[in-house]
């Protein structure tokens, strides 16, 4: 007789039916009306039928029990919350949430449009992607639209045998038996049961135990036995399982399950279905882990040009929405993405709707080179098809004007904008200010940020910065200070750009003694910058204060957060060789050498002067090396998660530095990564400037043969590893980067430290603390293992640390100040690790 899959899952869940003829016989026409009625409804049938079983093991409770479980999925905040389970007369209201779970009904209207032609700068109504100003923004758009319309997207069905067509009872016992166990098991025990089962378990009996899992929902336990059975003799590709599989776990936005099997798909030489790409890109659009976006765009580029699929126009703007979700600043550099996502809703006739002219003109608005043929071509398309340009798409064509200096375009798009109902927004006013100090009119600049705040009662921060920049460029001083002293009495951050601003007119003006008090009071009002300090330190030397100069030249290079930089060593040394202390210059010169810092051609004629008065060959930055600090926090890191990657064939080796933004605590240590391994960084990862504050939060190093030593220990074949020889090199200077880097404190003061490898290695690790008086307790979550400090081993931890933090980490590190995430405060070490156990490799002989 042939069942639904959710009455097979009764089956196997109460055997015992099978083998009484008079409920088979019941069973058989309820089945029948559960084709025309809801599972829940089947079950509620079910129920008053079969109360004559034993009260222990009656239908009644089985049925209420597959309730239980398909309420908790559709409302998993039940279980945490300790809800009761409503009652059979509760749950009539979920049958279609029920429903919709079992049979997945994908939704066929199109992505709503999104209208940000309403522009309103108190973000009412409006769909603001990011509170930072010139975030594009979006009223009514619904990227979770694309993840449901997969409806007519093609897969192909799985072959698979139903339970009752097994020949042998026993096995179909034993699967009836794995199919309720396995669900119910963390990785290791998994691997464990299914290594108990190979004398007699074939390709047929593992592909009906992954498809029952992926009926029931049990998607998780699904993957662990394809992965089981993919490491058996026996196995042979099925693409129509891996493609349901994959299909199954993009849609719980387990992106990184459905990538390993899509990847595993094309590495079959075949070509993923259309619905795997779709949900793939979906899956990564879904999640907040940084470069999720890229992989998306990855995976969408590839189903156009590897699949030859013509996506869904919900899965263009899903992805076109995501690229201008951020800052115009990060975004800008999508615009050949959103280019191509454009392109192809052009050729294959799809709509285009407005908000994809207008993200378009946002993104060309913030490129570096403004390329106004494309603007005005776009511009064009748009009347063409009868949209209007709104408040949103005039700020941008103002945005380029300003940049482009383009003062006739401007004023027309300004009275366009002032024709719009709504009032005109601030960034606009902020543009026009920028573009009448391009045309060499400061004061119609000053005239318009009144305007500003008479219309805003009140100046924006991003107003008061520009007007500040405007009059310290054309250097109106008594301008410039009253509107400094109203931003500082406004109360608006960030007061330090405006403060750079200034001391570098007073510099220009060679009003030293305005640096110096503006310096002061920066340093009071605001946490400085190099580039003030850098901006004093050149003060300090024109004005002949070179005792001075040094001190806060050693001073920066104490501050772990400011540091030096190319600009600040070329300032100190011009300083000392026109004092004529030449050992000084020398010793800045070998410092420069070391962190290959280029030295200004005007310095390098006399210090080549100088140093043919004591060298015989002037010391060129020829060879790299690392410093034995270097090496140690290099250790740190790599535990910490630092990556490797290897060019075996040319023996060359590239380590890269990835921190988080979200991060404090990595938003300092990266300046101080940046600066500590400067000389070996690749060009394209190095700043432009000597500020500090454009250190990207991921930069790698050039390739090298020196880092094969770390390559080896590491990371082997691409994989991490802990090195057999650790307990060596696990220094006190180590543990401290490792806890920079990838460790978190808790609220309650105890510490957590990250670590990838294997039992073996992460024991050696244990036996080296251990050695050094440091108890600790380890928790394996996944592929990542924790070493937790507790209790009076956190602070020994912290004591031997604590020199080898960095100043100004200090703080966030130590107790009471808890810098934990997400991650780690879900880290429970009661309960037994769920990681994959070594059992996992073994393959039937």
């Amino acid at each position: 007789m042939n069942f639904s899959p959710i009455a097979q899952d009764i089956c196997l869940t109460i055997p015992h039916i099978s083998s009484n003829p008079n409920l088979l016989s019941s069973l058989s026409s309820h089945m029948r009306l559960s084709l025309l009625s809801p599972p829940l409804s089947f079950l509620r049938s079910l129920a008053g039928s079969f109360s004559h079983l034993p009260r222990r093991r009656s239908l009644c409770n089985y049925c209420t029990h597959y309730q239980r479980r398909l309420f908790l999925r559709s409302h998993p905040g039940a279980a945490k919350a300790n809800q009761p389970f409503p009652s059979l007369q509760q749950v009539n209201c979920l049958s279609h949430s029920v429903e919709q779970l079992a049979c997945e009904p994908q939704s066929s209207e199109p992505l709503k449009n999104w209208d940000f032609s309403n522009y309103d700068d108190s973000g009412s109504d409006v769909f603001k992607l990011d509170e930072q100003p010139g975030a594009f923004k979006f009223e009514g758009g619904d990227a979770v639209l694309a993840g449901r319309d997969t409806k007519h997207l093609e897969s192909p069905g799985v072959e698979v045998k139903e339970l009752e067509e097994v020949p042998e009872q026993w096995r179909r016992s034993r699967l009836a038996w794995l199919c309720k166990e396995l669900p119910a098991h963390n990785s290791g025990s998994v691997v464990r049961i299914l290594n108990g089962q190979r004398k007699w378990m074939r390709q047929d009996d593992a592909t009906y135990v992954v498809v029952h899992c992926t009926r029931i929902r049990e998607n998780e336990a699904a993957f662990k036995v394809y992965k089981w059975m993919m490491l058996q003799r026996w196995y042979r590709f099925d693409f129509a399982l891996a493609t349901k599989l994959a299909d199954y776990l993009g849609k719980e936005r387990k992106f990184l399950r459905c990538r390993e099997i899509f990847d595993d798909i094309i590495n079959q030489g075949r070509v993923p279905s259309e619905s795997t790409f779709h949900i793939l890109v979906v899956a990564y659009l879904g999640a907040s882990i940084e470069g999720c976006l890229d992989e998306a765009c990855t995976i969408y580029n590839r189903m156009i040009q590897l699949g030859g699929y013509s996506p869904r126009l919900s899965l263009h703007n899903s992805l076109f929405k995501a690229l201008v979700a951020k800052p115009g600043y990060e975004s800008k550099n999508y615009l050949k993405q959103a280019e191509f996502i454009y392109h192809n809703l052009v050729t294959t006739g799809l709509e285009v709707q407005k908000d994809i002219y207008g993200g378009l003109i946002w993104l060309h608005s913030y490129q570096e080179v403004i390329d106004k043929e494309r603007i005005m071509q776009l511009r064009e398309e748009m009347g063409k098809a009868g949209i209007e340009e709104g408040k949103d798409v005039l700020v941008s064509i103002l945005r380029a004007c300003s940049k482009d200096g383009d003062v006739e375009e401007a004023e027309k798009t300004w009275l366009k904008l002032i024709s719009c109902n709504g009032g005109i927004p601030s960034l606009a006013l902020v543009y026009r200010m920028e573009l009448f100090a391009k045309a060499g009119e400061p004061m119609k600049s000053l005239e318009t940020f009144r305007s500003m705040q008479e219309l805003l009662k009140g100046a924006t921060i991003t107003g008061y910065q520009k007007i500040i920049e405007v009059l310290c460029n054309a250097q109106h001083v008594e301008l410039a200070e009253l509107h400094m002293e109203g931003l500082v009495q406004s109360g608006l951050k960030p007061l330090t750009p405006s403060y750079v601003e200034m001391t570098t007119m007073y510099l220009d003006l060679s009003m030293h003694e305005k640096v110096e008090s503006t310096f002061l009071q920066c340093l009071e009002k605001c946490r400085p910058n190099r580039a003030i300090y850098n901006i004093y330190l050149d003060s300090l030397l024109k004005a002949g204060n070179f005792s001075k100069a040094e001190e806060i030249f050693n001073h920066m290079q104490s501050i772990e957060a400011i540091g030096v930089g190319p600009g600040s060593c070329n300032t100190i040394l011009s300083g000392y060789l026109a004092s004529g202390n030449h050992l000084k210059a020398e010793k800045v010169y070998d410092f420069m050498c070391k962190k290959r810092y280029d030295v200004e051609p005007s310095s390098m004629e006399k210090l080549e002067y100088v140093l043919s008065l004591t060298r015989k060959e002037v010391k060129k930055p020829v060879s790299l090396k690392l410093s034995a600090e270097q090496r140690e926090a290099l250790v740190g890191l790599l535990l910490g998660g630092l990556q490797i990657d290897s060019d075996e064939p040319r023996k060359k080796h590239m380590i890269r530095f990835a921190l988080n933004e979200n991060s404090s605590t990595h938003s300092i240590l990266r300046r101080h990564l940046y600066d500590e391994y400067h000389e070996w960084l690749h060009p394209s990862c190095r700043c432009k400037d000597d500020s500090g504050d454009d250190v990207p939060y991921r930069f790698s190093t050039i390739a090298h043969s020196y880092f094969g030593f770390y390559a080896d220990q590491f990371w082997p074949r691409g994989r991490p590893m802990i090195p057999k020889m650790i307990h060596r090199w696990l220094s006190p200077r180590a543990l401290a980067y490792w806890y920079m880097y990838g460790g978190y404190r808790l609220q309650s003061g105890d510490i957590l430290l990250k670590l990838k490898g294997d039992n073996e290695g992460v024991e050696k690790v244990v036996k080296a603390l251990r050695a050094r008086s440091l108890e600790c307790r380890v928790k394996r979550k996944g592929r990542v293992f924790w070493i937790g400090f507790f209790g009076n081993s956190s602070t020994w931890f912290w004591k031997l640390v604590e020199p080898y933090v960095l100043e100004g980490l200090q703080d966030n590190l130590q107790g009471g100040n808890p810098n934990d995430s997400a991650e780690a405060r879900d880290v429970n070490f009661d309960t037994e690790s769920d990681g994959e156990e070594s059992e996992q490799n073994g393959s039937s002989s």
